[in-house]
C-alpha cells in the first residue's frame, strides 16, 4: 500500500472536498476515453495524479505537475 502524503498546489495546501482531511496516499490515474480503448490503445491515454483521501476515501484528479506531494510525517 502506497506510503501516506501531504500535497501542496503552488503554496496552497491541499485538503479533501469531503471531509477536510490532508493525508492521502498518491498514484497515477489513466484517463481512459472510448476511442482509445475502441482501438486498443488504452495505454496511450493521459493520467493525471490522483490522491485518495485517507480519511473518506473520496479520490482528488490533479494536472500532471501541478502538484508536490511530500511523505506524511507519523
Amino acid at each position: 500500500m502506497a506510503k501516506p502524503v501531504h500535497a501542496v498546489v503552488g503554496e496552497k495546501k491541499v485538503h479533501c472536498l469531503i471531509c477536510g482531511g490532508d493525508t492521502f496516499r498518491e498514484r497515477e490515474v489513466k484517463l481512459n476515453s472510448t476511442g482509445m480503448e475502441f482501438f486498443n490503445l488504452a495505454w496511450a491515454n493521459e493520467s493525471a495524479t490522483g490522491l485518495i483521501c485517507g480519511s473518506c476515501g473520496y479520490v482528488h484528479l490533479f494536472v500532471p505537475g501541478s502538484l508536490k506531494v511530500y511523505r506524511a510525517q507519523g
